[in-house]
């Protein structure tokens, strides 16, 4: 009977957090743990930005820019400090509408987030409708 309690009570722990809005907020390794994200909130909206690159600057000793972005005053942008999430809203357990650059090619795309669990974050961009798209994993450091 006690192992059934402890069980309840984790599983009940685990889906408080994940139908939590403010769960998502934090520091978040990308897939390839080449950049570190973190993701705040402004108001009602969720917001992420690049805090740490694991090669901030290019061949030259330069930190790297956002070169590839299509309006030209902003291609001298560092990317630290690039907010590259924005304007996410928590409904129904997934923060939706909102928009992700990458700056990898420039472009930004519609996105939603899950919450896979506690440590774990999809991010999925997409053009026009989800099944057009990809989805990252990302993973939680603080």
């Amino acid at each position: 009977m006690k192992k059934v309690l402890v069980v309840l009570t984790l599983v009940m722990s685990s889906l408080h957090l994940l139908a939590n809005p403010d769960s998502i907020l934090g520091i978040w390794a990308n897939s390839s743990n080449r950049g570190h994200i973190e993701i705040y909130k402004i108001n009602d909206k969720y917001y992420g930005k690049i805090i740490w690159l694991k090669h901030p600057c290019d061949a030259s000793g330069k930190p790297k820019v956002d070169f590839r972005n299509p309006n030209q005053d902003y291609r001298n942008q560092r990317l630290l400090g690039l907010v590259m999430l924005r304007d996410f809203k928590y409904e129904d357990e997934e923060w939706k509408g909102g928009k992700i650059y990458n700056p990898q090619d420039g472009k930004e795309y519609n996105s939603f987030i899950k919450l896979t669990d506690e440590k774990t974050m999809s991010v999925r961009g997409y053009i026009g409708i989800s099944l057009f798209g990809k989805t990252e994993k990302f993973i939680r450091i603080r």
